[in-house]
């Protein structure tokens, strides 16, 4: 066996000097002028070089849902490397269709269709093939709805779909834009409306699109939308952890049936239980056409992705072999983590301890909102949980103030307890003035409590320096 020699070790000065030469900054976004290198981490932490802990409330964007270095998932990754790390993908192996057949048979239970799985690298690329089977499905419909504040991905495709328009400026379009529609954000909407009448308010909008052919979405005539389907995040996840009202997809999908446009349900962010259930939709009532997944589905350790597509969408007869490819989709290493996941989903009672320890959270964040007046709003479903931060009118936005926590907080020398911790904060929403926190779903009670104790020491340091 061949024992590869120990690479050099290179000092961190030589290290951001190489990437300041050599590495390609469009791949990546550094939120701070000298990003923090890590080296190893644990369960809801990270460790730099110094020793120092950092509990992380974003988990690598609600990729890490399960804990970094999960021994359980770590284990089945360093079996799978032992025995069929590779094969290629015109060829089968057992986690592959198991893991298909358990994300469509727990869809079939719950949303009462037969479907089918189909499997990428990555939550964008995923949206891409999204959109090749509802083009097909349209007869080559290109047009799209979406909503402002939406986020599906930066790919040529997926960034037509998402409503930031600097990603598609130095690129133009393929394809068509979506046409963008307003999404019940109630913190910021009109005054005077409950959370469920602007729910109501945003749909009647919507539906007033197709009352006549000016509009410019329907053929009055023939009954023949112009839009082939909506995408849609049920909690919008870079536009800043917006939950919309209970009622509000159920009134959206009873228009888009009566024009024959397809929901297809981003789960990329949400799902594999960030809201307490495995899909965030199931919270609000209404079977999705199709369902894109990614991100915790392996846990962070492998890229994998794909969506789950109703049968007469995705049945080889009208989606045949070859219609998309990649040539690591549906990999072992990835299938095999996933496959775990689903295991140790089905054996816990995730949904009753996602539910627990967010109310506990979102009780915390409560409870500093009150003593901060910079904290306009807080809300949250299971794990998935914001703070907008503003001015102390508790309504403008103040993306300076949480500029600074979040670089605070990459110091490491928040003393709580009698000992110096790292806060890893997430930045969003419509104003970049959002901590959106998705922790590790096995956070404890005492890590939360440790969470807001170093939030309230951010703010008191942000505040008054």
């Amino acid at each position: 066996m061949y024992d590869a020699p120990p690479p050099p070790v290179l000092d961190e000065a030589e290290l951001r000097r190489l990437e300041t030469e050599y590495c390609s900054f469009g791949d990546t976004v550094h939120y701070l002028p000298d990003p923090k290198f890590f080296t190893g981490c644990e369960g809801s932490f990270m460790y730099d070089a110094e020793g120092r802990s950092f509990l992380d409330l974003q988990m690598w964007y609600s990729a890490v849902n399960f804990g970094y270095r999960n021994p359980r998932l770590n284990a089945v990754a360093q079996r799978q490397l032992d025995t069929l790390p590779q094969v290629a993908s015109q060829y089968l192996h057992r986690e592959k269709v198991e893991l298909a057949a358990a994300i469509a048979q727990d869809a079939q239970a719950k949303f009462g269709r037969k479907g089918r799985v189909h499997f990428n690298v990555g939550g964008a690329q995923a949206v891409e093939d999204s959109l090749k089977l509802v083009r097909n499905a349209s007869g080559g419909k290109s047009l799209m709805f979406a909503f402002e504040g939406g986020y599906h991905g930066r790919t040529l495709g997926a960034s037509a779909i998402t409503s930031s328009y600097r990603y598609r400026r130095r690129y133009g379009h393929f394809g068509e834009r979506a046409q963008f529609i307003e999404f019940p954000y109630h913190f910021r909407g009109p005054k005077g409306m409950s959370k469920e009448e602007y729910g109501a308010h945003c749909v009647a909008k919507f539906a007033r699109l197709f009352e006549t052919e000016y509009n410019g979405v329907l053929d009055t005539k023939t009954g023949q939308a112009e839009y082939a389907a909506f995408y849609v995040e049920p909690i919008q996840g870079t536009g800043g952890y917006v939950i919309p009202p209970p009622n509000f997809f159920i009134e959206l999908k009873k228009v888009l049936d009566r024009y024959g446009i397809l929901l297809v349900v981003d789960e990329v962010q949400m799902g594999f239980f960030r809201t307490g259930k495995l899909w965030s939709i199931e919270h609000f009532g209404v079977q999705p056409d199709v369902l894109v997944f990614g991100k915790a589905l392996t846990n962070g350790l492998n890229p994998l992705s794909g969506l789950w597509a109703r049968e007469e969408l995705i049945n080889p007869e009208v989606f045949p072999p070859g219609s998309t490819h990649s040539t690591f989709n549906s990999n072992p290493m990835g299938t095999s983590v996933g496959l775990e996941v689903m295991r140790m989903l089905a054996e816990g009672d995730y949904e009753a301890q996602v539910a627990e320890k967010g109310a506990y959270f979102l009780e915390g964040l409560r409870d500093l909102q009150k003593r901060w007046p910079q904290i306009g709003d807080v809300d949250g479903l299971g794990l998935a949980l914001r703070a907008e931060i503003c001015e102390a009118d508790g309504w403008t936005p103040n993306k300076a103030l949480l500029d600074r926590m979040a670089e605070e907080g990459m110091k490491g020398d928040i003393e709580v307890d009698g000992k110096t911790w790292g806060l890893i904060l997430d930045v969003g929403g419509y104003y970049k003035n959002v901590i959106t926190f998705a922790p590790s779903l096995h956070i404890s009670r005492e890590e939360i409590d440790l969470a807001l104790k170093l939030l309230d020491q951010l703010l008191r340091r942000c505040t008054q320096g």
